[in-house]
């Protein structure tokens, strides 16, 4: 999930006889982007407590991911256009900055529309990190491993999904949400520190270098791909934006931090078989996580008054979900290029957005037991269009596998 103006800068990739991966730079920008996302979902964990000191619905707090979600997507473009020529790390030092803020004044604010204007500002901060997160990997390493090196820096965002959130969730049972928030800004001063001393300098983009992104979307196989970011994004955070509250539905809610480790666990197994596979599977992976999804859709549609059950379908979905930030990036890469990468994550993070605000529309009319049907809605044509997709979108070969 990240689009690159730096993608597009003059290569100055290390020279080819460089062998080893610069692990502290790569890492520390892994951890920004695990910080971006745990910054933007954490509330998801909390939503319950955070709308009752709040005073206000929990719908209405589930605005608090949406909110940043839209900010993401809908500045995407645009940021990257208008900070093209500026420097590189010092945009990503402004935006981790921006975090750190931000989750300070949500860590001790009592005012609703404060706390969702600074979730805002944090958002516009997020499309600026996933603007720099592909092109800085590729840039440090050398071009036989660019590869594992975009696939360590993404890394940050699913392991955010799959651990950053269940241990908050955790320590915001244990100490309280706003405490949680605090821990987050504490980490993120560190982060500042880190890229400060191990990340070095990029120049922006020279004047006039820049291509048309939104025609990239002509291409054979990118609007395939951008509908089933669409719809699995959407699907995936319409449950997990209000999960607390399906869990509580059927009386779930004291083992909410052992479902979302259970979902966390299985989420990693997946990064890892995705990493070790995606070169030469990734048709056979994207099938895969669509059926998997569905599957534990079914299950909690059926059954998810047993808890079993529901550990059950948090280790389907995890699987399923764990590993679909390296598939369908490196998916539309191979579309689209890096032109690709900028229309995805805008309609990763426009479609996020939907999924709180679609969710709590469901929320307020159907109830939480309308989630998992929706969910089953918008994946069966997701499944249908990656298996339909086999020329262009999700060939059975990549292009650049030789």
């Amino acid at each position: 999930m990240s689009t690159s103006p730096s993608d597009l800068l003059d290569d100055t990739s290390p020279a080819p006889e460089q062998r080893k991966l610069p692990m502290s730079p790569l890492l520390a920008l892994a951890t920004a982007a695990f910080m971006g996302i745990l910054t933007e979902a954490l509330p998801a964990g909390v939503l319950p407590e955070m709308a009752r000191d709040m005073s206000v619905s929990e719908s209405a707090m589930g605005q608090a991911l949406t909110i940043y979600a839209i900010a993401t997507g809908l500045s995407a473009i645009p940021l990257a256009i208008s900070t093209a020529t500026w420097n590189r790390k010092r945009l990503l030092l402004l935006s981790v900055t921006a975090f750190a803020v931000a989750n300070t004044v949500t860590a001790i604010s009592s005012s609703y529309p404060l706390t969702m204007a600074f979730r805002l500002i944090a958002g516009v901060a997020a499309a600026a990190v996933w603007a720099e997160l592909v092109g800085y990997a590729r840039r440090l390493a050398p071009p036989h491993l660019q590869g594992r090196a975009i696939a360590i820096t993404m890394a940050g965002v699913p392991l955010a999904l799959s651990l950053g959130i269940p241990v908050g969730t955790f320590l915001g049972g244990l100490f309280g949400w706003r405490l949680t928030f605090g821990l987050v800004t504490v980490v993120s001063v560190l982060l500042l520190g880190w890229i400060w001393a191990t990340v070095p300098d990029a120049a922006g983009q020279k004047p006039g270098a820049r291509e048309p992104i939104l025609r990239a979307v002509r291409l054979p196989g990118v609007a395939a791909v951008l509908f089933v970011v669409a719809a699995y994004v959407l699907a995936h955070n319409i449950l997990y934006t209000y999960i607390a509250t399906f869990l509580d539905t059927y009386d779930h809610g004291d083992s909410r931090d052992v479902v979302l480790l259970v979902f966390g666990i299985a989420s990693v197994v997946s990064i890892w078989v995705t990493g070790a596979l995606v070169d030469r599977k990734l048709r056979m992976l994207t099938v895969a996580s669509s059926g998997l999804f569905i599957i534990a859709s079914i299950m909690l549609v059926i059954l998810a008054g047993n808890l079993w059950v529901v550990y059950a379908a948090m280790i389907l979905w995890g699987l399923g979900w764990g590993g679909v930030t390296t598939l369908l990036q490196t998916a539309v890469t191979d579309a689209g290029g890096d032109r690709g990468q900028a229309l995805l994550v805008t309609t990763w993070n426009s479609f996020m957005a939907g999924g709180g605000a679609v969710g709590g529309i469901l929320l307020d009319m159907h109830g939480p037991k309308s989630f998992p049907w929706s969910v089953l809605a918008l994946m069966l044509p997701v499944l249908v269009v990656v298996v339909l997709g086999r020329r262009h979108a999700f060939p059975a070969k990549r292009p650049s596998s030789g």
